[in-house]
C-alpha cells in the first residue's frame, strides 16, 4: 500500500487541514497516512519548520503549506 507522509507539528492548523483532506480522499483512493512531528528531531525541524505541512508520497515531496488535492490524486493514480 502506498504511504503519504505528512511532516507537521502539534497546533498547526494548516497541518490539521491537510490531514483532514487526505483522510477524506482515503474513501476514494487506497493509501496510508503517516504523520511525522517535526519537533521530534532537530534535522526534521531544520528541514521543514517554515514549510509545514509538507506532504510526500513514498519519499517524493509533492505539496507544502497546503494540500493540493488534484496533484496528490494524480500522483496516487499514476502509481497504481
Amino acid at each position: 500500500m502506498r504511504v503519504i507522509t505528512v511532516y507537521s507539528k502539534e497546533g498547526c492548523h494548516l497541518c490539521e487541514d491537510a490531514i483532514a483532506g487526505l483522510q477524506a480522499m482515503r474513501g476514494q483512493l487506497e493509501f496510508q497516512i503517516e504523520e511525522l512531528d517535526i519537533t521530534s528531531e532537530d534535522s526534521l525541524h531544520r528541514a521543514y519548520f517554515d514549510r509545514i505541512p509538507v506532504i510526500s508520497l513514498e519519499g517524493e515531496e509533492i505539496c507544502e503549506h497546503f494540500l493540493q488535492e488534484a496533484l496528490v490524486r494524480e500522483r496516487l493514480e499514476s502509481r497504481r
